[in-house]
């Protein structure tokens, strides 16, 4: 047999064999978020955050799995760069009415990087561009739903459309009240849409997957009207008796945007074909990246692709230059960003000041850790990557010097390609949306407000400022604690404002689970010796957490002072955090949902923690 017909036969078997890891990889995927309905309608809540996690790590096993089999079958690392060629022609051919092309092309580019050495990572051997359209797959299983699936109804009959919508989701579990419920998401559309006119193409869309996240479930689609489209989501709780209840109906982008927020934990919904909800979600949030809505579905591979190639477009088409970021530096993190680009990028460093007492492999611990909990909205997702590179002339020269001074392990700069071009090769980096920091946007009020009489109109706005910044740390601060995170270091430099001006945290290095801490109160002082003291004159263990003590260091400001003792004294109460303690170890839930207290049908029926 000619030499190239057996390159052939062995580039099929590889390709095969690839395509066979991710069809494996993507039906466990799938069959993990399909038993997400059975975990809410028996309220196995603990099942559900441990299938959160662990699904998380689905697809870094499954590429390990097929990169073995391939150098165990195949020795695909000892391939000639022909035969890789034929791979990947022979694999465009597999995609082929495949119903998740996007996703198997991130599988290969996973694969065949572990396997090939870096320098062969050129458009010949990855896909750098899709080389399969997603546009218009469909669902063709037997007896299968749509993606998506459209009602028809008049103002007379809309809550008895709204009890069939839900209805056909077949939870098995009763509703509190369905019909009452679907009376008040009727009245809460018509109050939305005012006194307008049915068009004859009214209808509502509902994508046939439900989006389960810890203690709820979601009803997603929009209602359309003549050129009009209504995003919409319905929460779906159990009530304090265990039935089911519709706990609010949230309208419009900026709703939908909050609900599906990078600082929350990822959905479980079973998705045949994922770039279809992709599209529809796209068309209800066309602000929010198709990368972001990808990595809020549980991809979050396929959501790190298209983040690199929406990077790589606006490299092309932009001029300014990576730089320092702004604000105070941190120990742990070197942390740089392109005023272009609404990211920012944190590289770890190689020498930590004496009272940071960690590792480099601590410190990735510590952002797996969130990566892997419930971030209820207050912890920013983060997209990890490796050996990424870039161009030299983008860089700053004091960025270069800053990063040869703290983290010169994690720097390579080289003409890899030979073309006399540079680049910066970064080992390992952490990439996060850019908020602007707490600490800035109080100091931005400061300066406002100052040397202005307290009625001044400009002195209130600054004021005003100054209360939100205030009370949404707070909050911040409760909500993570809900979710069994303290943040260890709480100063106001490593929270930041998102653009729907809520308050997220994103400095890791230093969290801990609440339970594994202990919250104390300041000693009594027996003498006069210990109570004139300046040094701390008690013992203090490794996880002990004096919540007075913050005070100092977080309430200079006369301001700032008089709205957190207004709003949250209580968080320099060592009882707070103990009582939290005390019902984590119950083994009670605590759960933020992605709306306010005052858009809820009915407060009473439910005992969640709503943001």
């Amino acid at each position: 047999m000619f030499p190239q017909r057996l390159d052939s036969i062995v580039a099929y078997e590889i390709a095969k064999a690839m395509m066979d890891g991710f069809n494996r990889h993507y039906r466990l995927f799938r069959t993990e978020s399909a038993r997400a309905k059975h975990r809410f309608e028996t309220a196995d809540w603990h099942g559900q955050q441990r299938a959160q996690r662990e699904r998380i790590e689905f697809y870094d096993l499954r590429v390990r799995e097929c990169s073995t089999r391939l150098g165990r079958e195949f020795k695909g690392g000892e391939q000639p760069m022909e035969v890789w060629h034929q791979v990947k022609l022979h694999y465009i051919g597999l995609l082929v009415d495949h119903h998740q092309p996007d996703l198997a092309e991130t599988f290969f580019n996973s694969v065949t990087t572990k396997i090939l050495h870096r320098s062969y990572f050129q458009n010949d051997f990855i896909f750098v561009r899709p080389a399969v359209s997603t546009e218009y797959i469909e669902n063709d299983e037997p007896a299968a739903r749509p993606t998506y699936s459209a009602y028809y109804p008049t103002h007379d009959n809309m809550a008895r459309v709204l009890e069939q919508i839900v209805g056909d989701f077949d939870l098995r579990r009763p509703f509190d009240n369905l019909s009452r419920d679907c009376g008040f998401v009727d009245e809460a559309i018509r109050v939305r849409m005012g006194e307008v006119k049915l068009r004859a193409n009214f209808q509502v869309q509902v994508l046939s997957g439900l989006f389960f996240r810890n203690k709820g479930a979601y009803i997603v689609g929009k209602v359309i009207n003549g050129f009009g489209e209504e995003p919409f989501a319905l929460p779906l709780l159990h009530n304090k008796v265990g039935k089911l209840v519709i706990d609010a109906a949230l309208f419009g982008e900026d709703d939908l945007l909050i609900l599906f927020s990078f600082a929350r934990a990822y959905f479980m919904v079973d998705m045949e074909v994922p770039s279809a909800y992709v599209q529809f979600l796209r068309s209800m949030m066309p602000r929010k990246p198709r990368n972001e809505i990808y990595s809020a579905l549980g991809l979050q591979k396929q959501g790190k692709t298209l983040f690199y190639r929406d990077f790589l477009h606006h490299l092309r088409h932009s001029t300014d230059k990576f730089r320092i970021a702004p604000g105070i530096k941190g120990m742990v993190m070197l942390v740089f960003d392109l005023p272009s680009f609404p990211y920012v990028f944190k590289v770890i460093k190689d020498y930590y000041p004496p009272q940071k007492d960690t590792t480099r492999e601590q410190i990735k611990g510590k952002y797996l850790l969130v990566k892997q909990h419930d971030r209820v909205g207050r912890m920013a997702d983060t997209l990890e990557y490796s050996e990424v590179a870039f161009p030299r002339a983008r860089f700053d020269d004091e960025l270069i010097a800053e990063i040869e001074k703290f983290a010169p392990s994690q720097l390579e700069i080289s003409d890899r390609d030979g073309d006399g071009q540079l680049e910066v090769v970064l080992k390992h980096v952490y990439i996060e949306r850019r908020m602007i920091p707490l600490n800035i946007y109080l100091q931005e009020a400061f300066d406002l407000g100052q040397g202005l009489p307290a009625h001044d109109s400009v002195a209130l706005r600054a004021r005003d400022q100054i209360e939100r910044g205030v009370v949404e740390y707070g909050n911040a601060i409760k909500d993570l604690v809900a979710a069994n995170i303290f943040p260890g270091d709480m100063l106001w430099k490593n929270f930041g404002i998102t653009r729907h001006g809520k308050v997220v945290f994103y400095d890791y290095d230093e969290i801990e689970y609440v339970t594994d801490c202990n919250f104390r109160r300041v000693p009594e002082p027996r003498n006069e010796e210990e109570e004139m003291s300046g040094e701390v004159w008690y013992t203090v263990g490794p996880k002990d957490v004096f919540p007075e003590t913050f005070a100092p260091f977080l309430l200079g400001n006369p301001s700032v002072r008089e709205f957190f003792m207004r709003h949250h004294a209580v968080l320099l109460d060592a009882t707070f955090c103990q009582m939290h303690i005390d019902r984590i170890g119950e083994g009670h839930v605590f759960d933020v949902f992605p709306y306010d207290r005052d858009m809820r049908f009915a407060p009473g029926l439910t005992e969640t923690d709503v943001a």
